[in-house]
C-alpha cells in the first residue's frame, strides 16, 4: 500500500485530452506501456551510452541503461512505499530525449543551436517527443500522458525557472516534484556510475590500480580481497562494484526514509511545498558518489581512448546540422512542413536528435559525400 506522501493515481491531474478508464490498467500503468511501445524508446537501442557501436557491440547502450534505471527505481520505490507504476513510467522515459552519440552528441547539438540563439535540452526535447512527435493515436498527437509523468520528465533532474521557460508554467515550477520524480536522477547516477566502471574496465580503459585510487572502490576491494584472496581479479572487481552498487542503493533508501520522517511530510502536497528535495544520499555517501563520478570524467569520459569518438560525433552532428540549415529541402516532408510553424534551427535539431547512431552516420556519409567537391 503506497504511503500518504506517494502519488495516488486516483488523484492524478489527468491527461490533456480526457480518455475513458481502462478495464485492467490504471493511468500510470498505461503511461508506462505507452512509453515502452514508443518509437523513441525503441531507438534507444542504437544510441550511445558511453561507447559507440564502432567501439564494441556488447557494452551498454541507452536502452540497456534505461532498463537498469527502471530496475533500480522500482526497488527503491517499493522500499519507500511510493507509486511504483509512476516511477517505472518516469524511469523508462528519462532518456528518450537524448540525441545520438551520447553526451558528445548532446554537446554538439547544443553548440549548433546556440549559434541561432537557441538551446538543446534533452528533458525539454523528451517532452516534445511525448507531446507531439509520437503519432500512434487517431484522437490526439503524442502519447497524451498524465500530468504527473510529463511533469516528472521535465523536473526529475533539474529545476526550471518560469521567467526563463514561460512555456512550462503549467508544471508548477515554483514547487518540488513528487518523490517518485525526485528518485529518477539519483537512480540514474547509481546506474551509470557503477555500469560505466564495469564497461570501462571491460574496455581496458580503466584498470584495478587506477580504480583503487577511488576511496569507495578501494575500501570494498580490500574487503573482497581479504575474503577471497585466490579469486580471479575480474571476479574481485565484479564483487567490488556490486558492493558499491548496494551501498548507494541502501543509503538512498535509508537516508530518504529518514529525511521524510524528519521533515514531517504526510501528503504529496507537503512534498511539493517542502523547501528542498527530500530524496537524497547521506552526506558521506554523496561525497563518495561525487568522487567516483569525478574519477570517471577524468579517466573514462575524457580519456584519450574515447577522444576520436567524441571528435567524430561533433563532426557528424555539426556537419549535418549545417547541411540541413543550408539545404532544408533535404529534410523529410513532415519536417519541412514543421519549419513553416517553428524556426528552421529547432526543426533541424528535432530531426537530428531523433536519429540513431547508425542512421546519422549513414546520412552524413550520403549527404556530405554529395556535397564534396569533384576531383574533375
Amino acid at each position: 500500500m503506497p504511503a500518504g506522501y506517494a502519488v495516488d493515481v486516483e488523484q492524478s491531474r489527468g491527461r490533456r485530452i480526457p480518455e475513458p478508464r481502462h478495464a485492467y490498467r490504471n493511468d500510470f500503468q498505461r503511461d508506462r506501456d505507452r512509453v515502452l511501445h514508443a518509437r523513441a524508446f525503441r531507438r534507444l537501442e542504437n544510441k550511445t551510452q558511453v561507447f559507440t557501436g564502432r567501439y564494441s557491440d556488447h557494452f551498454r547502450n541507452r536502452l540497456t541503461h534505461t532498463i537498469e534505471v527502471q530496475q533500480i527505481s522500482r526497488t527503491i520505490a517499493n522500499a519507500l512505499d511510493l507509486n511504483v507504476d509512476l516511477v517505472e513510467a518516469l524511469a523508462l522515459a528519462h532518456d528518450i530525449g537524448h540525441p545520438p552519440f551520447g553526451h558528445a552528441g548532446e554537446k554538439a547539438l547544443d553548440t549548433a543551436m546556440r549559434k541561432h540563439g537557441e538551446r538543446f535540452d534533452h528533458n525539454l526535447h523528451a517532452l516534445r517527443i511525448v507531446d507531439d512527435f509520437e503519432l500512434r493515436y487517431i484522437a490526439f498527437r503524442g502519447l497524451n500522458l498524465t500530468f504527473e509523468v510529463r511533469e516528472g520528465i521535465i523536473k526529475h533532474s533539474r529545476d526550471y525557472k518560469e521567467s526563463e521557460h514561460p512555456e512550462l508554467k503549467e508544471y508548477l515550477l515554483d514547487r518540488r516534484p513528487p518523490l517518485e520524480a525526485q528518485l529518477i536522477d539519483l537512480t540514474d547516477e547509481i546506474a551509470y556510475n557503477t555500469a560505466d566502471m564495469d564497461d570501462g574496465f571491460e574496455a581496458r580503459i580503466l584498470n584495478i590500480d587506477a580504480l583503487r585510487t577511488v576511496p569507495i572502490f578501494e575500501r570494498f576491494y580490500r574487503e573482497v580481497e581479504a575474503k577471497h584472496p585466490t579469486a580471479r581479479r575480474k571476479l574481485k572487481f565484479n564483487e567490488t562494484v556490486k558492493r558499491i552498487f548496494d551501498r548507494l542503493v541502501t543509503d538512498l533508501i535509508e537516508n530518504t526514509r529518514k529525511r521524510i520522517a524528519d521533515s514531517g511530510v504526510k501528503t504529496v502536497e507537503d512534498v511539493r511545498n517542502y523547501p528542498e528535495r527530500l530524496a537524497a544520499f547521506s552526506p558521506d555517501v554523496d561525497a563518495e558518489r561525487a568522487e567516483s563520478k569525478a574519477f570517471l570524467y577524468k579517466n573514462l569520459y575524457f580519456s584519450e581512448a574515447l577522444q576520436n569518438e567524441k571528435i567524430d560525433a561533433e563532426l557528424i552532428v555539426g556537419g549535418l546540422f549545417g547541411h540541413f540549415m543550408t539545404h532544408p529541402e533535404s529534410l523529410p516532408p513532415g519536417y519541412q512542413e514543421k519549419a513553416q510553424q517553428e524556426t528552421r534551427a529547432r526543426v533541424v535539431c528535432d530531426y537530428i536528435a531523433g536519429m540513431t547512431d547508425n542512421f546519422i552516420q549513414s546520412n552524413y556519409e550520403r549527404l556530405m559525400t554529395d556535397e564534396a567537391p569533384s576531383e574533375e
